[in-house]
């Protein structure tokens, strides 16, 4: 790769944000027809110094150059980096569900015909740029109609519209199950024999050591190094070193679990989805949690499993049939989310931007949401309880922001998500459901969240959690269900937890097989 020339060179990048500095000196070097990893924790500097290439933060915003195919560029917005074939996909698809996919893929840059958009160009033109990606949808689609890994598709299609030459993408996979993360890095790997440069930002490190040439590592907002992944030997533990500035001996802190009596159980359960009614989501569910206990949940996207805990807490999505609930030895029934959460039930969902928080409040507002009636006397809130409540959840989960009155918008990923928590925690459940609680959040702050989950186990509750890591799972669980759609096939000790084991069981139709 060393003979490849020179595509990319930021320079001495800084980047400050009001009273933060969040690029110091960073320097990235990318040669033409390599995929480049970029790595770091959350708030390390990653999207910024992206944000910074593509002019998403335009020349004046940033100090540093940026050196092109061999000259100096000052992009004034996102749309001059597209013009030199800079395109970046963000974690965050920017695309328009309730549009086509030749509509997406052309928005803003529609081919014409005597002044009047030319559709029927789009579409076959869209079906060109589809074939490329491997997406077989018929254009007129609507993005809304599709899986993820399909709209991301489309994105990297869109991209293609504009003559890409490097391709720029943010964690990726994030959102993607094991065939269509799959599918993506082998596209990855095509692009690469033909010659396209891609940069990917994720915190999936086995991918990044499967796919990447070079590494660089960016901490605190500087570049730590960067690494030949075959000519360096690289593996995980050496990317984890660079992040983190230490060895982490083990990925999932030591934990001797407390486990108690079976305290939780639901019976039998049955759910239709809340649209085709014909369709049942969950089929005659049954499944225990004791307390101190953490129980996980494996499958496949679509298996069923978020499905079945939001139906679960409150009847929160589908339409209930029949099955029973049990807590502490007697039915209960919740008909809502102010029904699960009065009963000791807390959910946290696997989108923590769309329906974990409200990025337009601050850090104390957040925590409190939940269970306002706590904190408040006749109808009246109590501002210092608020602010007490909040600053004790910061100090116990070690959330970094300077005060409580931070907004959670300006947050890192770990730090939005131990927010999350503290949200339910000060809710006083008894049972957590957690809905793939490391999502997005880098090897360090996952760490955290571990050991915050063997805390509140520890202190008698029962957790659950879904997770579409099995190594996850299979590290931090002493139980595990699996599901395949909407049928609970395995329940699986942790002792005998193995990912063949796992997967077996996720793609088996047999029912309950229990080792």
């Amino acid at each position: 790769m060393s003979d490849l020339p020179v595509l990319l060179e930021m320079r001495s990048i800084t980047k400050e944000f009001p009273g933060v500095k969040a690029l110091a000196d960073v320097n990235l070097v990318v040669r033409a027809g390599e995929i480049h990893a970029i790595v770091g924790e959350n708030g390390a500097g990653k999207s910024t110094l992206m944000k910074v290439l593509s002019g998403v933060y335009p020349y004046g915003s940033y100090d540093g150059q940026i050196i092109y195919q061999g000259a100096e560029t000052r992009f004034s917005d996102i749309r001059a980096s597209e013009n030199a074939g800079i395109v970046i996909i963000h974690q965050e698809l920017a695309l328009i569900p309730g549009m086509s996919i030749a509509e997406n893929i052309f928005l803003g840059n529609e081919p014409r015909k005597r002044g009047a958009i030319d559709w029927k160009a789009a579409n076959r033109m869209a079906l060109d740029l589809m074939a490329r990606v491997g997406l077989r949808e018929d254009p007129d689609t609507l993005v809304k109609d599709i899986g993820v890994g399909k709209q991301q598709l489309v994105e990297i299609a869109k991209a293609f519209a504009k003559d890409v030459k490097l391709l720029i993408l943010d964690e990726p996979t994030a959102a993607l199950n094991e065939a269509d993360s799959q599918h993506l890095l082998d596209l990855l790997r095509g692009f690469r024999s033909r010659g396209i440069t891609s940069i990917m930002i994720s915190h999936k490190l086995n991918e990044i050591e499967a796919i990447a040439d070079q590494i660089t590592i960016i901490r605190d907002g500087r570049t730590v190094e960067t690494l030949n992944v075959k000519a360096d030997g690289v593996d995980e533990d050496r990317i984890v070193r660079g992040m983190v500035g230490r060895e982490l001996h083990s990925r999932f802190p030591d934990h001797t679990p407390k486990i108690g009596e079976v305290f939780f159980e639901v019976r039998n359960w049955n759910v239709r989805h809340p649209i085709s009614a014909e369709r049942q989501v969950c089929k005659n569910e049954s499944f225990t949690v004791r307390r101190g206990e953490i129980v996980g949940f494996a499958g496949l996207m679509g298996a069923g499993r978020t499905e079945l805990a939001m139906s679960v807490f409150g009847r929160s999505y589908g339409v209930y049939e029949s099955g029973t609930i049990i807590k502490d030895g007697k039915e209960i029934v919740l008909k809502s989310v102010a029904d699960a959460i009065a009963h000791g039930l807390a959910y946290v969902s696997e989108d923590r931007k769309a329906i974990g928080l409200n990025l337009l409040d601050d850090i104390k507002t957040s925590t409190v949401a939940a269970k306002l009636s706590k904190i408040s006397r006749h109808g009246v809130l109590d501002e210092v309880a608020e602010y007490k409540a909040a600053e004790s959840y910061r100090r116990e989960l070690r959330t970094k922001a300077p005060t409580v009155d931070e907004g959670v918008s300006k947050l890192s990923g770990g730090n939005q998500q131990k927010v999350v928590l503290a949200k339910w925690m000060f809710t006083d459940p008894d049972l957590l459901i957690l809905d793939e609680p490391t999502r997005g959040i880098d090897v360090g702050a996952k760490y955290e969240i571990y050991g915050i989950i063997q805390r509140l186990a520890d202190q008698g509750k029962g957790v659950v959690v879904i997770s579409s890591e099995l190594p996850e799972l299979i590290g931090l669980c002493d139980r595990i269900y699996t599901v395949f759609e909407g049928t609970i096939t395995g329940e699986i000790a942790r002792q005998d937890a193995d990912p063949e084991t796992l997967m077996k069981q996720m793609t088996s139709t047999k029912k309950m097989q229990t080792r």
